[in-house]
């Protein structure tokens, strides 16, 4: 899929740049996988929110264009929107996500991922299906060519069939030299054209049908030549 495009909900400004976007992802993913490994049973949530935010400031990173999100436990189900429940502390058998989208010099980086402590099997299941969903839609992307409203209505119905319900309040989102929200601000999942490689992120939050837990997983949609 070519990484140009001339479609309005696809603009770019002047400063994009594919290797500086390719960076951002870069040191997002590499921030989440730093912070995750400071999570330990016991801390409490807006702890663990406060380290996160350190973590990309010392990696030389802008906190930008969304708040910097741990959610634990029961907070895991909760729209982005709606804030966390406060003073809930990580069990030793829990599930946590982090969501982050960081800048790098001008361009825009987001990440997200969940975790597990402990041997919960529901929670393990849901954490692998919710990244598995993610690759499994990137593929559908890459070799079928949908739009983003058809990606989504896949997203949806395998959710389902995993035992899962698809959260469409995190719908996707276009990403780009910061900042993307003064050239569209529309949603992937309202997207009626076949989404370019380096323009938008896939969202995938997948919760319980019970509404004990969700866990949560994002990143740029790319060509596999650039998924590294």
């Amino acid at each position: 899929m070519s990484s140009f495009t001339t479609h309005a909900a696809e603009c770019v400004g002047p400063t994009f740049s594919v290797d500086g976007m390719l960076l951002a992802r870069q040191k997002t993913r590499q921030a989440i996988t730093n912070i995750a490994n400071r999570i330990t049973p016991g801390m409490l949530e807006e702890d663990a929110v406060a380290m996160a935010k350190q973590v990309q400031v010392d990696a030389g990173m802008a906190l930008s264009w969304h708040p910097t999100r741990v959610r634990f436990g029961r907070n895991t189900i909760k729209p982005m929107k709606i804030k966390s429940e406060p003073g809930v502390i990580l069990q030793n058998n829990d599930i946590f996500f982090i969501d982050i989208a960081p800048r790098v010099n001008t361009w825009e980086g987001d990440g997200g991922a969940s975790f597990v402590v402990g041997e919960n099997a529901d929670y393990l299941r849901c954490t692998k299906d919710a990244e598995s969903l993610f690759h499994d839609v990137r593929k559908i992307w890459s070799t079928q060519h949908l739009t983003g409203q058809a990606l989504y209505e896949y997203a949806e119905l395998t959710a389902k069939k995993m035992g899962w319900e698809l959260n469409f309040d995190l719908p996707g989102h276009r990403i780009s030299d910061f900042p993307h929200a003064t050239k569209y601000s529309g949603s992937l999942a309202d997207l009626e054209i076949t989404p370019s490689a380096m323009r938008w992120i896939l969202e995938i939050h997948l919760r319980d049908p019970q509404q004990r837990f969700g866990a949560f997983y994002e990143d740029m949609l790319l060509d596999d030549k650039d998924y590294t």
